[in-house]
């Protein structure tokens, strides 16, 4: 099993930055993708950001593409969500997931962090 806890939400006013990070422990895989999801009231939870443990390239939703940055620590199994210029519309909660390579979902959740954008 894969442990994932993520930490670094609060309330913060608009234009804003808050650095999200998720502590990844438990079973290790050595290829895997880690991904940023967000769910705000009433609304289908969303994709955000994601990149694969290598680094590379990474994915980001449209809603965030220059604002939001993901980055790894894979020394300390850890993955981080750096939010800049942040909008009342990006309040949710945010979940880290994990997917295995190969894998069509993402099959180990974090708790999630709400993070709350004041106008």
């Amino acid at each position: 099993q894969v442990q994932l806890v993520e930490s670094g939400g609060g309330l913060v006013q608009a234009g804003g930055s808050l650095r999200l990070s998720c502590a990844a422990s438990g079973r290790a895989f050595s290829r895997f993708v880690m991904g940023w999801f967000r769910q705000a009231p009433g609304k289908e939870r969303e994709i955000v950001t994601s990149i694969s443990r290598s680094g590379g390239t990474a994915y980001y939703a449209d809603s965030v593409k220059g604002r939001f940055t993901i980055s790894t620590d894979n020394a300390k199994n850890t993955v981080y969500l750096q939010m800049n210029s942040l909008k009342p519309e990006d309040t949710a909660v945010y979940y880290c997931a994990l997917r295995t390579m190969g894998a069509s979902e993402y099959a180990y959740w974090g708790q999630g962090t709400q993070v709350t954008v004041s106008s």
